[in-house]
């Protein structure tokens, strides 16, 4: 949670971008990408150097050489952010531009440098020197600030506060998942240590961090004192995929900033034939995009033959299914229309779930959860894949509040019932006796399927009707005569007082 000074901080920042032309969230972010990955590359060129001291190894720096750019051959020690900091604005800006960003996108190929393969289509986009000057002086505050703190999160949780600058929705329904969702269902997942981990729709890969920093708070030793599953959890356990390049840059940066050297963060779309992943992951959590416009030539044909539609929250779901391992787990979001939508299609990948896997969990959120961006209900689905059935009883929870105000301001309240729900799926056995008429209960199998497959929780929801005994009529005119005569009373009074 970012607090006090370093927040101050990172909003003075953003407001040097404002003011100077840059009023788009996400080439703001992009922008700060860019150069925290400079001032990084510098920072960790440096570790690398110590290191290699310390342990009598032989090191040479990126910036060592003599470095060609274009037609000109430079001093690499010049594109060091520690030293062109220290330039005369124009100087610096120059440096930047003509040298330091052809620099980075050079960098493609150099496996040392993990950032430098989401850097290839860098476009510096800061208009001016005295802009670019005020950025830096800025930037060096933040990370100064950073390291006094000494807190291991502290720069992904300035990489979130960021992320939560973004407030509008992208044009194919996409938009930002609140974090505290975000971390209710990778809860509700718990985890492991060898986990393969996926988000086809990543966007800034908001559940692959909260997978990571669930890992460190929970299984530190298992992950981080075992060489092979640190290396898993370095190299190959997590994997996000989006066809926003913006999106992606971010996503990495994100994962990259919260200590994950390695993700495999790519650009793919993922609904379509391009898309060879069968049988991989044992963890998908998603938010897909809802109203995504779609080409449904470059649809993948066995998609269309779970579920034969444009829909991509549709699609989604089909695909989950097929990238999962058996015995692989998904939870994801889909809007309300999924659960009780009555075209075939909709009914086709609910029977799927049922039928075809073990459907475990529908827990139904409230319209307010993605205000401001949109004010669509929305609930969250957990199944396992299996391949052949499974599904007995789903458990049904009617989310009423999530911690924040409904509205769009998304103010802080005291009713909460993430926590309840985190708990109560932990222990389901415990919720097999519960009534209909609780915030959380059981539905068969066979009763579902007697309704279409119908997921929506007011099918089953059970609501006590408290019968309202008024008094009689008479009665209640009597008192009206009563209330009425006190009026008249006390009109009387205030004209006596008023002398009228």
């Amino acid at each position: 949670m970012i607090t006090g000074e370093l927040k101050n901080k990172i909003d003075n920042l953003w407001e040097i971008f404002w003011t100077g032309g840059l009023t788009n969230p996400l080439d703001v972010i992009e922008q700060m990408t860019y150069l925290m990955f400079i001032h990084d590359l510098d920072d960790s060129d440096n570790t690398r150097a110590k290191e290699a001291a310390m342990l009598g190894l032989p090191y040479e720096s990126i910036f060592a050489k003599e470095v060609q750019i274009g037609e000109r051959t430079i001093d690499g020690s010049q594109l060091k952010w520690s030293v062109f900091h220290d330039f005369p604005a124009a100087k610096m800006y120059s440096t930047v531009q003509e040298w330091v960003f052809p620099f980075i996108k050079e960098l493609h190929g150099d496996k040392e440098s993990a950032y430098s393969k989401y850097m290839g289509d860098a476009i510096f986009k800061v208009p001016t020197p005295l802009m670019l000057d005020k950025i830096v002086t800025a930037m060096d505050g933040i990370y100064e600030q950073m390291a006094q703190i000494k807190n291991a999160d502290a720069r992904g949780d300035v990489y979130e506060y960021l992320l939560s600058k973004i407030a509008t929705a992208g044009v194919n329904g996409q938009f930002r998942t609140p974090r505290h969702i975000i971390r209710m269902m990778v809860d509700m997942m718990e985890p492991k240590a060898n986990e393969i981990v996926c988000d086809p729709a990543c966007g800034t890969s908001g559940f692959l961090v909260a997978v990571s920093d669930y890992l460190k708070e929970n299984r530190k030793q298992e992950v981080f004192f075992n060489r092979q599953n640190k290396e898993h959890y370095m190299n190959h356990m997590f994997h996000g995929y989006d066809m926003d390049r913006t999106m992606l840059r971010i996503g990495a940066m994100n994962m990259m900033t919260h200590g994950v050297d390695n993700p495999f963060i790519e650009y793919r779309d993922s609904l379509s034939d391009q898309n060879p992943d069968r049988d991989k992951y044992t963890l998908i959590l998603a938010n897909p995009p809802f109203k995504g416009s779609l080409d449904a030539d470059i649809i993948s044909p066995d998609l269309l033959k779970v579920c034969k539609t444009k829909k991509t929250e549709l699609l989604f779901l089909a695909l989950f299914i097929r990238m999962l391992k058996v015995g692989g787990r998904c939870a994801c979001i889909v809007p309300d229309g999924v659960l009780f939508g009555s075209s075939t299609a909709h009914k086709a990948i609910r029977k799927e779930l049922i039928e075809g896997n073990r459907l475990e969990a529908v827990i139904s959120m409230p319209s307010g959860v993605f205000k401001p961006y949109a004010g669509v209900s929305t609930a969250v689905l957990i199944f396992t894949k299996t391949g052949h059935g499974g599904t007995d009883n789903v458990w049904f929870y009617d989310m009423k509040a999530d911690g924040f105000s409904l509205d769009d301001k998304r103010s802080e309240t005291k009713e909460n019932d993430i926590p309840d729900i985190i708990s109560r799926f932990h222990a389901l056995d415990d919720e097999k006796d519960r009534k209909r008429t609780e915030q959380s209960f059981f539905v068969p199998k066979e009763e579902i399927v007697s309704n279409d497959y119908d997921l929506s929780i007011n099918k089953y929801k059970e609501v006590e009707y408290v019968a309202v005994e008024y008094p009689p009529t008479s009665e209640i005119m009597a008192k009206l005569d009563e209330l009425e005569l006190e009026i008249g009373n006390e009109m009387e009074a205030l004209r006596n007082l008023l002398g009228l």
